[in-house]
């Protein structure tokens, strides 16, 4: 069975239902259909904040970890403990589910329902991101168009269009063509809505008054004597704020062993903070005793950036940390070719054990301890899972296995005993890995080096001017994001295992003043993906009594 098949043979109940175990009344639900609602921004208010569990990964490989299926799966087994738990997780976008990776809601028996529409249109957030950065990107044009003031080079514009849809032809696009009346002709593109400012600011305001004051103060270029323009410049934020007014509620779901769900906010992790909206994670805290989330992709990108951006703006920190492994992605790292994956290699296992082993030092740096959860398949044997634990045990780290995807959250119960014991045992403070009066380069340097195991950070002309850029506007002391491949911890996605003294190149430094941090570019990212050769929409049909079929 698919995983569409397993979603579509549970029986999800009323969404007033699932809010009632949290003690929400149905009359505070902003119903979308049965079984999804957005929920007031003063929910709980006022309660006791529960504990964070922070679910990460090692480098991600084209095996796949499942990371999300992890999450649903110890939230599950928290709720068969008897203990008030709460997913609070990031919504999926569109480029994905017709692209390669698919969709974004767990796998198996442990999934996110309905399915189809979180993994489709949901809610509508993502469509309402992509029209407030669309607004913005009309008004800069238009701006231009009639000669306003502050005087605009357009040759300096860094706004973007957003589309949540992966399209390589829009990377790069010329505007204004057809005459006069048509606009001033410029250099443009799109980037995917997940890449969006506009995301990354709703996923770092705490409330509508910060998230308008965020979106006034993008900047989206420079005039001709190389002074800011910012979008409040354009009057554009309370027009902004108005397409983002129900947004920016989190959305309530389930799971399918009908468990409350919060899901919300979905930027990427490799060019953004790939964490949920800290409104969602902070009403979660409210809501139940227990809040797993998670962090995307491996724990040097999704978990780096959700300790030292997300917890940093938003004053909390995480209790416990489970870093999720696959055998078949330690074989991986191990060198064991992609199409050998399914045969039993101990010697393969155990090389690629150094790369779980950087992560868990990248873990203790910021004064936490973490739990390995194995996340077991089908073709894997009882020597190589032992051997992970065994492994682990060695360095001092509890590991356990999991059969959530064919058991659900009967099959974490074993995980989710490990984080609570975990959380009531001793540990040191916690503490961000780099200091914000730190200037640009040593912030950097600090993640690249300390974090990634570089040798050391080389800078492009661009970079360098860039930096110079960022002081003269008084951003020097901002946070970092850094964008770059999450398929090694390096920035060559090549680089497999636990690469070291590698030079980590930085080709620029993009300035998010809205969303509050500054992204270093390393590698190739690109904020546009493009479709495979094969891709998944291909396989996407509806019947006609308008059943879905081909997600997964």
């Amino acid at each position: 069975m698919t995983d569409l098949d397993i979603a579509q043979s549970y029986s999800p109940k009323r969404i007033e239902e699932i809010a009632a175990q949290l003690n929400i009344p149905a009359d505070q639900l902003e119903f979308y259909g049965k079984y999804k609602a957005k929920l007031p921004l003063d929910t709980a208010q006022g309660q006791a904040n529960g504990k964070l569990i922070l679910v990460s990964a090692i480098s991600p490989t084209p095996a796949g970890e499942g990371k999300t299926t992890m999450s649903i799966g110890l939230h599950d087994a928290l709720c068969k403990l008897g203990k008030t738990s709460l997913a609070v997780l990031r919504e999926p976008s569109l480029g994905p589910v017709f692209g390669i990776k698919g969709g974004a809601t767990g796998g198996g028996h442990v999934q996110v329902v309905p399915m189809e529409d979180i993994n489709l249109h949901f809610c509508g957030d993502f469509s309402a991101i992509e029209s407030a950065n669309n607004l913005l990107s009309a008004m800069i044009d238009n701006h231009l168009h009639f000669n306003l003031e502050p005087k605009l080079d357009p040759r300096s514009i860094l706004w973007k269009r957003a589309m949540d849809l992966n399209d390589r032809a829009l990377r790069n696009i010329n505007v204004g063509l057809g005459g006069k009346t048509q606009g001033m002709p410029r250099e443009g593109g799109f980037d995917i809505t997940a890449a969006s400012e506009i995301m990354a600011i709703l996923c770092m305001s705490k409330d509508l008054q910060d998230l308008k004051k965020r979106l006034g103060n993008i900047l989206v270029g420079y005039t001709f004597d190389r002074q800011p323009v910012f979008a409040k410049d354009l009057k554009a934020q309370g027009a902004m704020t108005a397409l983002l007014t129900e947004a920016i509620k989190p959305n309530m779901v389930q799971t399918l062993e009908s468990n409350p769900v919060l899901m919300h906010g979905g930027p990427f992790a490799n060019i953004a903070q790939g964490t949920n909206t800290i409104i969602a994670t902070k009403m979660g805290l409210r809501l139940a005793d227990y809040v797993v989330t998670e962090a995307g992709f491996g724990f040097d990108l999704g978990g780096e950036k959700f300790l030292d951006l997300k917890c940093r703006a938003a004053g909390i920190q995480p209790e416990a940390v489970v870093l999720v492994a696959t055998v078949r992605a330690l074989k991986y790292h191990g060198h064991q070719p992609l199409q050998e994956l399914q045969t039993e290699n101990i010697d393969a296992l155990k090389a690629g054990m150094v790369n779980l082993e950087k992560h868990l030092e990248n873990v203790s740096k910021f004064g936490l301890s973490a739990v390995v959860v194995v996340n077991r398949f089908p073709t894997d044997t009882d020597a190589e899972v032992e051997t992970v634990i065994a492994e682990c045990a060695a360095r001092g780290i509890k590991a356990v296995s999991s059969t959530a995807w064919s058991d659900g959250g009967a099959g974490s119960i074993e995980l989710a005993k490990a984080v609570l014991e975990l959380i009531d045992s001793p540990r040191e403070d916690f503490k961000f890995l780099y200091d914000l009066e730190l200037d640009v380069k040593s912030k950097i340097e600090k993640v690249a080096c300390d974090f990634y195991g570089a040798g050391k950070v080389t800078y492009s002309t661009i970079a360098e001017r860039d930096i110079k850029r960022i002081n003269e506007l008084g951003m020097n002391q901002a946070p970092i994001c850094i964008a770059k491949t999450q398929k090694s911890l390096s920035d060559d996605p090549t680089k497999k295992g636990r690469p070291s003294g590698f030079t980590f190149h930085i080709r620029g430094i993009e300035i998010a003043a809205g969303a509050g941090f500054l992204i270093p570019l390393s590698g190739d990212i690109m904020r546009m993906p493009g479709l495979p050769k094969a891709p998944a929409a291909q396989n996407i049909d509806v019947d006609e009594k308008g059943n879905i079929s081909g997600l997964f």
